[in-house]
């Protein structure tokens, strides 16, 4: 008596067909994402929701069907670009709805195999990889086994694989060129161990050749994500007998260690030394002084990855894409000119 009281309180497929008046096959095409005119949706989302009906993933993973998860697997979640990040790409898959499972890889090989891994397992409809994935082998293997895929902020091409990126070669060009306009000559970069950085450390050198100033490669440090190892390479350039006049850092929390060396070092910024950052996170707009820095347009990156990803998804993609958006160099206080 208790298991049948249970099975008519359990809502089932075929509740939610009878209560939207259409067929059994129209809702499995609703939850599976098929195409269905847009009344008989409505009708059916309606329905789900009235009857507060919630198709099962795992089943649909077992019979093949797509899970509407997408995988967003980013490097470091307490960095704030990447934050943001998640926070757009979770927003805009909810509008196709499909839900996100985001694991923070801490820009490990071995945990990237791992939760790609995991994620497989349970099914995933496809992949948005972010911000510098390291397991060249894993991105090999999702490609020969035809897994959608898209690279978000990844400077490294895939001839292969969608990439949506800022163009980093051109923010680290702007930002040169502008502190060589307030007569910087001397300028040193703060850069991380990625394609990001290294392509922003190529737009620095062009800036650097374009107005006949020497490039030093002492000038050029690479240091991991954290504010504290900025603020001693930064600390270690301000000691040396010929300090830079400038510093562009690779990223904003790069730019808060250089400005923490500076004060340490009793250097004024920027009346002594130019500081900038990369990203246009909110820390940029708090620091003290507010950094000058290269605005990611982080919600248009974000949204077309998670569209092409979709398409991919929905077998809408003709071909592989490379989508380079552009920077803006936002000027604060932490710049000024040379003397």
């Amino acid at each position: 008596m208790e298991k049948e009281v249970f099975s008519k309180m359990k809502t089932t497929i075929y509740d939610v067909a009878e209560k939207a008046g259409v067929s059994i096959s129209t809702v499995s095409k609703v939850i599976n994402h098929q195409p269905v005119g847009m009344k008989s949706k409505q009708k059916v989302l309606d329905a789900m929701q009235e009857l507060n009906y919630k198709p099962s993933v795992l089943a649909s993973a077992l019979t093949g069907k797509r899970t509407s998860t997408i995988g967003f697997l980013l490097p470091d979640i307490a960095n704030p670009l990447i934050a943001e990040m998640a926070r757009r790409v979770e927003d805009r898959a909810h509008e196709y709805g499909f839900n996100v499972v985001i694991c923070s890889t801490d820009f490990k090989s071995e945990k990237e195999e791992r939760y790609v891994s995991l994620l497989r397992q349970k099914r995933v409809d496809g992949f948005i990889l972010a911000g510098g994935f390291r397991n060249k082998q894993v991105i090999h293997e999702l490609i020969s086994d035809n897994i959608p895929v898209i690279l978000l902020s990844e400077s490294q091409p895939y001839s292969s694989l969608t990439t949506v990126t800022v163009d980093n070669f051109l923010g680290g060009y702007e930002l040169t060129a502008y502190l060589i306009s307030l007569g910087h000559s001397r300028i040193a970069v703060i850069a991380e161990d990625n394609s990001s950085s290294r392509e922003r450390i190529r737009g620095y050198s062009q800036a650097l050749q374009e107005s006949d100033l020497d490039i030093h490669e002492d000038l050029i440090v690479v240091t991991d994500s954290t504010a504290e190892s900025a603020q001693s390479l930064a600390s270690s350039l301000l000691q040396s007998s010929n300090p830079p006049t400038a510093m562009i850092c690779c990223n904003d929390i790069l730019a808060i260690g250089a400005l923490l060396a500076a004060r340490e070092e009793h250097v004024l910024v920027p009346e002594e030394l130019s500081i900038t950052g990369f990203d246009n996170t909110l820390i940029s707009k708090s620091s003290d002084p507010p950094l000058t820095t290269v605005e990611v347009p982080v919600q248009s990156m974000c949204s077309q990855a998670v569209d092409l990803l979709i398409d991919e998804i929905e077998g809408k993609a003709s071909e592989k894409q490379k989508i380079l958006v552009l920077p803006k160099l936002i000027v604060r206080k932490s710049t000024s000119r040379f003397h």
